[in-house]
């Protein structure tokens, strides 16, 4: 059981295991944490291949873990991990900004996400955050992450919406590009018909312009 602030055994070091598989890098990254006293590297990898069994034999409180490393990557690590039952608290800790690499991280369950391009005292700072039981995501994402979750939640109830089996026909034509009069001539409707079925599609559907229906339509294709 990972030994947190505020806990009986809260003045004891937290346990750190540090895996990445640039070895210059983890070389500095435990000299970092050698200068927090409350911290202490208790095993280092170079890959995510046997994660789970190296948290088991030294039941840290905290892994330090990169996203993109030769054999086993850091997703696939986290997963395996969380699915062992392990309780560490998991920060990603890689040099990728990509607001898909951060949204998959959080939901395979990283407690944070930080770039190793950060100030070491800022680093330092993000993890304490982490060890007393928050989630923390470097600054600079922390808006990226705030877009990517309600794009993802806006997806989410646009898959759910239902549409008409006419809006499904005239969706299927816009994603084939066509335009109002072939869509009218196509179904055997009028164009002003047209015009107002795509007009509410839009509409149910969020979008802007038919355009983006049209990409979102051949996407789900």
């Amino acid at each position: 059981m990972p030994n947190l602030p505020g806990s009986p055994a809260a003045s004891a070091r937290h346990t750190v295991v540090i895996v990445d598989d640039h070895p210059l890098f983890r070389r500095g990254l435990a000299q970092l944490l050698a200068m927090e006293p409350a911290l202490q590297v208790v095993a280092e990898a170079e890959s995510g291949e046997g994660l789970a069994e190296l948290c088991r034999r030294h039941e840290p409180d905290l892994v330090l873990l990169d996203l993109n490393m030769r054999g086993v990557g850091g997703i696939e690590a986290l997963r395996a991990l969380k699915d062992s039952g392990c309780e560490a608290r998991v920060v990603i800790l890689t040099v990728s900004d990509r607001s898909e690499d951060l949204v998959t991280a959080i939901r395979a369950g990283a407690d944070g996400y930080l770039l190793k391009d950060m100030e070491p005292e800022d680093l330092l700072d993000r993890i304490r955050e982490v060890l007393e039981g928050r989630v923390s995501v470097a600054p600079a994402l922390a808006g990226s992450l705030a877009v990517a979750l309600r794009g993802e939640a806006v997806e989410a109830e646009r898959v759910k919406t239902p549409l008409t089996n006419r809006e499904q026909a005239i969706l299927r034509c816009l994603s084939a590009g066509m335009s109002n009069k072939l869509i009218a001539r196509e179904l055997g409707i009028a164009e002003g018909t047209v015009k107002v079925h795509v007009k509410s599609l839009l509409k149910k559907l969020g979008f802007r312009s038919r355009l983006e229906a049209a990409v979102w339509a051949v996407e789900r294709s």
